[in-house]
């Protein structure tokens, strides 16, 4: 997020002002349980995870064909590896998006090197954040004319040193986290909910270019499609799901937005996390803040369809409205089954009706801390601006 890395060839070039951030750093890879008490009870330590995701996989029906806060959340505490295997993945269905990341570059200055035959790699330290934003009328209508002049930002309650970019971003590559809430809770209407999923899938993921995975949990994640743009093997990873057992929602997410934030990709993209779930938790290790910290530090926006579909279950529709509403999502609840495809058709359309805005904010201090954000449109006050709350500074390397 703060360290920007762009590959030069010879037949074009890009000015520093367009540099894409990398995503800031995040904690080891599916840690467990918090020093502190969870929300609800844990269940008993499963055995340790294998495997390169941290979660179960099964192999798809067919071989992918590409590569694969309000308030500041709590702080994690030290964490394990805490997730139990289902099943081994053979070494033939492993995703292909492993690629090591750009290294970030801790220069004052541009440096230079021959990566390969024609292709430099140049790095310049900056202290530039990227927030993803949407913008809506009363109706809640896209708009897509805002310009730079239109908006007021405010980092920390103040006005940053300059922005480097402002643009209408609708073709960005995704990466997705589909999540499905497998658990008892959820059994009446899995079948329909598996199939708006599917056809979702279908929909937003373009091939060369899109990448998404599918994670069914109940008291543990389920890892049945790594990613891939084959969406014939996404369908099959969300058709192998079954329902039963207890609920582990924010260990789902924390897990989910660790995975996205370790997905190498050249430039900029747009990582979102697709939950259906009915907000209920009785499993999990970690705890609601803790998964909303991860989700921030990866940069990731949460997209939540709830399952209740009665008003008796009021504290899990409060703990889906926390997760959307800290990262920049948006929660629906659907009244009836057939809504549950509309709102996945509103994702889609919002993935690619987004803005983007890179800018330097004042007295930014590489301290790992959480800063609060705002943003609206004063001259335009019918227009809504819907974005992340805040974001975490990363850490500076010694």
């Amino acid at each position: 997020m703060f360290s920007a890395v762009v590959l030069l060839t010879p037949a074009w070039a890009q000015s520093a002002q367009d540099l894409p951030s990398a995503p800031s750093a995040v904690q080891p890879r599916f840690p467990g349980a918090p020093s502190k008490a969870p929300e609800k009870p844990a269940a008993p330590s499963p055995a340790p995870a294998t495997g390169n995701s941290g979660l179960t996989t099964l192999p798809p029906a067919s071989p992918a064909s590409s590569t694969v806060p309000g308030n500041a959340p709590a702080a994690t505490a030290q964490q394990q590896d805490s997730v139990a295997p289902k099943s081994s993945q053979p070494e033939s269905q492993k995703s292909d998006d492993s690629s090591p990341m750009f290294p970030q570059v801790s220069a004052p200055a541009a440096t230079q090197e021959k990566t390969e035959p024609g292709e430099f790699r140049i790095g310049v330290e900056v202290d530039l954040v990227d927030l993803i934003f949407t913008a809506s009328d009363k109706h809640g209508r896209f708009i897509k004319d805002l310009k730079k002049e239109d908006v007021r930002l405010l980092d920390e309650g103040k006005a940053p040193l300059h922005i480097d970019a402002f643009e209408s971003e609708t073709g960005l590559p995704l990466r997705v986290g589909l999540l499905i809430d497998s658990s008892n809770s959820i059994r009446d209407r899995f079948r329909f909910e598996q199939d708006a999923a599917v056809e979702f899938l279908h929909q937003v993921v373009r091939p060369k270019s899109d990448r998404a995975f599918v994670i069914g949990f109940d008291s543990m994640s389920d890892l049945t499609q790594d990613f891939t743009d084959n969406t014939d093997s996404l369908a099959h990873g969300v058709r192998v799901l079954r329902p039963g057992g207890g609920t582990a929602l924010h260990d789902a997410i924390f897990q989910a937005s660790e995975k996205l934030s370790k997905t190498p990709i050249r430039g900029p993209s747009r990582r979102a996390i697709i939950l259906l779930s009915d907000g209920d938790d009785n499993q999990s290790r970690h705890t609601r803040e803790e998964a909303i910290e991860a989700a921030l530090r990866a940069e990731v926006i949460i997209y939540v369809i709830s399952t209740n579909i009665t008003d008796s279950d009021k504290k899990g529709d409060k703990v889906l409205m926390r997760y959307a509403e800290a990262t920049g999502g948006r929660v629906f609840f659907p009244l009836r089954l057939e809504e549950v495809a509309n709102a996945f058709n509103e994702i889609q359309d919002e993935l690619r009706s987004q803005y983007v805005i890179a800018y330097k904010p004042q007295n930014f201090v590489q301290d790992g801390r959480y800063r609060a954000i705002s943003i609206d449109a004063p001259k335009r006050p019918n227009v809504k601006i819907r974005a992340r709350k805040g974001y975490y500074a990363p850490t500076k390397k010694q």
